[in-house]
Order: C-alpha cells, then sequence, then structure tokens
C-alpha cells in the first residue's frame, strides 16, 4: 500500500497548516503546547474561530455543517490541529452528541441543537457512567419514568468531564426495568439549569478539577427533549462511543510532547554535555519516536481501510498504542524535569513553570488507558473480531 500524501491530500495539509500556524490566536497555541488547561472561554472562543472557517465539524452531514471530505482528508485535519497546538472542537459537542442528533433526531430537534452545539453556543457534557455502570454501561439505574408531557429522572451520574461548565447533558436512563437491560434504555437531553440538579465535584490526583458527579432529584424533562425512539437508546450509545474513539490516537500531540522532551533534554546538563547527548536517553528518545512513526503509518492503513464508511476492529489496535505512547511522553517529560518536576504550581521557588507542570500532566495522563474503552476491552475486540478467539 502507497501510504504518501497525493499532491492534492499535500495542498490540503498546507492550507490546513498555514491557517493553524499563521491565523489561529498564537496565545492560545502556546498555552495548549505547554500543556496549560484551558478556560471556558478560551475553549469557546477557538471553537468558535474554528466553526467560522468551517473546521469544527467535519465529521458531521454536510448539511449541518460538515465536510465532504475523505477518510485522509479527516486525519490530516486532526493531526495537523494537533501538530499546530489548537484546541480542538469539543469531543461532547463535536464528536459524540452532534453525530448522534444528526444521525437519529427528529428535524425539529436538530434545528434547535446543531447550529448551536457546532458553534459551542451550547456546552454539553455527557451523562453515561454511574457509581456501579462504568465498563458495564448497560447496568445503569437512573430512571426516567413517564408522567405526562415530561419525563422524571431520579439517579447519579459520575465521571462527568467538565460538567461545572456544561449548559445541557445528554444523559442514558432506564425508561423500562422490566426488559433486558440494554433493551430499557432511552437517551434524554437535559438542561442543566432544571431544579434538581446537583453538580459536585471530584478532585482528581493532579489536583485538578476536571469531573463531577451529577445528581438528579425528581427532576422534569420535557418528553420532546427524547432523542429518537423510547427504549433504543443503547443504540444511539454504540454509535456515540464509536465516534468517541476517533482521534484518541492523538498522534500529533504525542510528537508535540516529544519534541518539547528533546528541547528541554537539549537545555539539561549532564555531566560535560547534555542530557539529550547521553546514549542511554538518546535511545530511549528515539525507541520512542519510532514506535510513534509506526503507530502513525498504521493509522493511516486503517484511515485508508475505511474508505468504505464500514468501523476496523483496528482501531483498537491505535487506541491501545496510542494511549501508551501519551503516557510514555508524559513519564519522559518527568524525568527530564526531574526533582523540578515535585512543585506545583509555586512562584517562590526556582523550578522552571515547564517542570512544575509535568507530574500533574503525567498523573493526569493515566486516564488515557481508561477513557473510550479501556485497553483490557480493546483487547477483547481484537481477540474476538481480529484474531477469531
Amino acid at each position: 500500500m502507497n501510504l504518501k500524501l497525493t499532491a492534492e491530500e499535500r495542498a490540503f495539509r498546507d492550507e490546513l497548516r498555514t491557517f493553524y500556524t499563521t491565523e489561529f490566536p498564537a496565545e492560545l497555541r502556546e498555552k495548549v503546547a505547554a500543556g496549560k488547561s484551558l478556560g471556558k472561554d478560551e475553549f469557546v472562543r477557538a471553537q468558535k474561530i474554528l466553526n467560522a472557517r468551517g473546521l469544527a465539524v467535519p465529521n458531521w452531514p454536510v448539511e449541518w455543517g460538515g465536510k465532504d471530505w475523505t477518510p485522509v482528508q479527516r486525519n490530516i485535519w486532526l493531526t495537523e490541529m494537533q501538530l499546530a497546538s489548537v484546541p480542538e472542537p469539543l469531543p461532547f459537542n463535536t464528536s459524540m452528541i452532534g453525530p448522534v442528533l444528526a444521525q437519529f433526531a427528529s428535524q425539529e430537534v436538530k434545528e434547535r441543537f446543531l447550529p448551536a452545539t457546532a458553534n459551542l453556543d451550547i456546552w454539553w457534557c455527557q451523562g453515561f457512567s454511574e457509581p456501579e455502570a462504568g465498563s458495564d454501561l448497560a447496568s445503569l439505574k437512573t430512571r426516567a419514568v413517564r408522567d405526562g408531557a415530561d419525563y422524571i429522572v431520579n439517579g447519579q451520574k459520575t465521571w462527568t468531564t467538565l460538567g461545572q461548565h456544561a449548559d445541557w447533558i445528554f444523559c442514558l436512563v432506564r425508561t423500562n426495568p422490566d426488559v433486558k437491560k440494554q433493551a430499557g434504555i432511552s437517551m434524554l437531553l437535559i438542561d442543566m439549569s432544571t431544579p434538581g440538579i446537583t453538580v459536585r465535584p471530584i478532585k482528581l490526583i493532579d489536583g485538578s478539577y476536571e469531573v463531577n458527579e451529577v445528581f438528579f432529584e425528581d427532576v422534569r424533562v420535557p418528553a420532546e427533549n427524547l432523542v429518537g425512539e423510547e427504549n433504543a437508546g443503547w443504540t444511539y450509545a454504540k454509535f456515540l462511543l464509536g465516534n468517541e474513539r476517533i482521534g484518541i490516537t492523538r498522534v500529533g500531540a504525542t510528537k508535540v510532547k516529544l519534541a518539547r522532551a528533546k528541547s528541554f533534554a537539549a537545555e539539561t546538563r549532564l555531566g560535560e554535555g547534555t542530557l539529550l547527548e547521553d546514549p542511554l536517553f538518546a535511545a530511549r528518545l528515539a525507541e520512542l519516536e519510532n514506535e510513534l512513526i509506526a503507530l502513525e503509518l498504521t493509522q493511516l492503513r486503517v484511515v485508508a481501510s475505511s474508505s468504505d464508511g464500514r468501523p476496523n476492529p483496528a482501531s483498537s489496535l491505535l487506541k491501545i498504542r496510542g494511549s501508551e505512547l501519551q503516557q510514555a511522553a508524559t513519564e519522559l517529560l518527568v524525568d527530564i524535569a526531574g526533582p523540578d518536576s515535585l512543585p506545583t504550581g509555586s512562584d517562590d521557588i526556582d523550578s522552571p513553570e515547564w517542570a512544575q507542570l509535568t507530574t500533574g500532566t503525567y498523573l493526569n495522563n493515566r486516564k488515557v488507558t481508561i477513557y473510550g474503552g479501556s485497553s483490557e476491552v480493546q483487547r477483547s475486540i481484537i481477540a474476538s473480531s481480529i484474531l477469531g478467539l
């Protein structure tokens, strides 16, 4: 297989690269490259800029702002965005609920939500996981009981990422408890300002506030906010999760981390030379770079073979290896920082800001082998769908 880009694809790549690196606000790109967290206003600003150029939701149907791009072009769009450290469009909006609404919702719901979702005028969060329903999502217990023109929702969701910013939540609820568990689930769109909703923060191991618990106590939701058909939510959830895994490989973002690691290593004195000149460190860095090249080529093969629109189980391989290399890159940065990686958020000590960020980033990235389908789940997919075991 020829994995080289065509002349047209190279021109497409160069056009995107020029926009990302010369027209997108440099202060946002620098913040992302440095591993700093963006605030809500910065997320919204970035997505509005992308949406104005037609670059926020290329995976959506054309009638709702998408692009009639090939899988290779979509891969170029995302990889170049990551290489330029441009903030990616909010995945809850663009990769999760947006495609679900475009595929399954009524015309009225599409018109009501999709334009605002693409432009981040509405910030969505995901209400799937529960304290006893994570990997076994079909065991969820949050109930929605029909009461006239409304559903009354009671229950709890957890690990709700950036729920503190959200205007709406797309929520899996149990509408029929008397059938096979997958068969009794529906998807509701719920305004987060509705009475009876409580959001409680969960402090993470790196000290950040990124995820939440969300409690529903007699929350009234208009029945018109049902996505598609009642009790068909499991079908929509599978569709959504398939879209969520797109881009988790994050080759471009890992390349940026390795480039930063190489730059910092070149500035770190070791004996009479630098850390970058140390044979053991150089070998470790070269191994990671080679692994990343192999992953990138594998990703191109998967993308090229997905032109018929069918899901490719090899994406599970990409998810596993991409997650592992993301973690390896953050670990490398911690090792380069050494003792300077231990302080966090302190201006009173002689420790570079980049070094203080490394440990928190390393700890936070422990999650990447879990979300979007844990590595154990991906290995099961590989065993059954690829190896036929």
